[in-house]
Parts: structure tokens; C-alpha cells; sequence
């Protein structure tokens, strides 16, 4: 499954972009505080947009919102009742984070939690069958564009390991760096839901992601 990535889209022309890609599982939704991360995107306005334009189009396409924040709990609600399906939380931020993933599903939404590439999964080993979703970091977090790391292979695995041991309804998602090149690698190693942000949106969105689904079975782009 994909997730394609706004924070590469043309800003200018969201929902055109969004239009797109809209065959993907998955939006991802790269929020930005400017504290935790240098810079700064989106708030809830725009996924209450979003959310909208996806209902007035009929596209049944689950809207994944990463929130790189310092204070998450400050913004899940408004998140969620501008129509956001799933909300990540950063592990790093947070002294409660049984709680944040607690008030993420009495609202209704899915619940996750990322990791920065540095961050041990001992992080979440406490609070793992509380999860929806893990998501992976394979870029340090702040820019589109960066290149994957490749010795985040090994974590995805042991996170996948892991998922599978102690809960395996839980979605084990990768973010940062994601390509052709690379997606099998992942996928091999795990993950089940990917995120790709330039590699979809730099040039023809809609057969980029066709060209990371196919590299993702190992098939040659068409």
C-alpha cells in the first residue's frame, strides 16, 4: 500500500496534485511546527479541505496525518475532527504517550506512533499492542527529498518482528527516501505501507506511483 506525500505536491495546485494520486490507499499529511522540525506546513484547515474535496469526489482514501510536533496532544483533536483517518505521533516528544495513543482512539481515529531513525524500538515496546500503525523513519525528519538510509533496513525488520509477535493487526509504514530503487528492498524487509513523496509528485504522479507498485513485486517499469 502507498501513501503518497502533499509535502512534495504543488502547494499551489493541492487538490490538482491530489487528483493525481488518487488510485493510492493512503494520503500522507507531513504536519510541521517549526519546533520539532525546522520548517512548517499545514494545519487542520487543510485536511478539513482535503477531507471535503475527497468526499465530494467520492474517493475512498484514508487520510494519514504524521504530526511532527512538540505538543501532539495539543493538536489531535483538531486533527481528527477535520477528518484525519490516522494520526502519528513522534515517540521523542512525549512523556505520555499511552495516553496520546489512548485520546487518538477515543476519538475515533487510528493510532500511530514514528520513530526517528536514531530512536531504539524500545521506545514503544511498552505501549506496542496499543498501536495502529509504526511508522519508521528512514530520513531524519524536516525535508522532502532526502535520500533513504539504508541501515534503517535492519530496524524495519526487527520492527516487523516485533509487530508480527506482539500485534499483528498493527501497520508497519515506512517514510523517507522511498523509490524505485529501493521500495523491494523495504517491502522485503516488512513494511507494509510506504510513503513516497518526491518520488511520486517530481514528475508524472499518477505513473510514478504505478512505477513504485510494480518495483515494489519486483516488476520492470512498464
Amino acid at each position: 500500500m502507498f501513501a503518497p506525500s502533499i509535502l512534495s505536491a504543488d502547494h499551489g495546485n493541492l487538490m490538482a496534485d491530489i487528483r493525481k494520486v488518487r488510485k493510492a490507499e493512503y494520503l500522507h499529511i507531513d504536519v510541521m511546527d517549526g519546533h520539532f522540525v525546522p520548517e512548517i506546513t499545514i494545519g487542520p484547515r487543510v485536511v478539513k479541505a482535503i477531507k471535503r474535496y475527497l468526499e465530494e469526489e467520492n474517493v475512498r482514501q484514508r487520510l494519514d496525518a504524521h504530526l511532527m510536533v512538540t505538543n501532539p496532544g495539543l493538536q489531535i483533536d483538531k486533527f481528527v475532527l477535520s477528518g484525519a483517518d490516522i494520526i502519528t505521533v513522534h515517540a521523542e516528544v512525549t512523556g505520555h504517550l499511552h495516553r496520546l495513543l489512548g485520546r487518538i482512539r477515543e476519538l475515533g481515529a487510528m493510532a500511530g506512533v514514528a520513530l526517528n531513525p536514531a530512536t531504539p524500538l524500545s521506545f514503544i515496546e511498552e505501549v506496542v499492542e496499543d498501536l495502529d500503525l509504526l511508522l519508521i523513519m528512514t530520513v531524519n525528519p524536516g525535508y522532502g527529498g532526502q535520500s533513504f538510509i539504508p541501515t534503517m533496513l535492519p530496524k524495519i525488520e526487527r520492527a516487523s518482528r516485533l509487530l508480527k509477535k506482539e500485534n499483528p493487526h498493527a501497520i508497519l509504514e515506512v517514510d523517507g527516501g522511498v523509490n524505485v530503487n529501493n521500495v523491494s528492498l523495504i517491502v522485503d524487509a516488512g513494511a507494509e505501507l510506504l510513503v513516497a513523496g518526491s518520488a511520486v509528485f517530481n514528475s508524472d504522479p499518477e505513473k510514478s506511483l504505478e512505477d513504485l507498485r510494480r518495483a515494489a513485486k519486483g516488476e520492470p517499469k512498464e
